[in-house]
């Protein structure tokens, strides 16, 4: 074998190793990405679970609030007109 061959093949083998390094680091990138963007989402639907449990706890307390306003309303009317079982 020349030396001409072994440099060529010696070249050949550095760039197949060059190569599988960047795409080992490109894996690894990839990965560390994709766990960075599942951690995102998961502490993005974490927080979207927390507003819709305080939204609903919030409607819950307007319609509490809202019933005894209305139940206020209806007992003033009864008392006005004396319907009320207060006699």
């Amino acid at each position: 074998m020349s030396s001409a061959q072994f440099n060529a093949g010696q070249s050949h083998g550095q760039a197949e190793a060059k190569t599988q390094e960047w795409i080992d680091s490109a894996k690894s990138t990839a990965n560390a990405a994709h766990d960075k963007a599942c951690d995102a989402a998961g502490k993005t639907q974490d927080q979207a679970q927390r507003s819709k449990d305080e939204a609903a706890g919030f409607l819950q307390q307007t319609g509490d609030k809202m019933a005894h306003m209305a139940q206020g309303a209806i007992d003033g009317v009864k008392n006005t007109l004396g319907m009320s079982d207060k006699k």
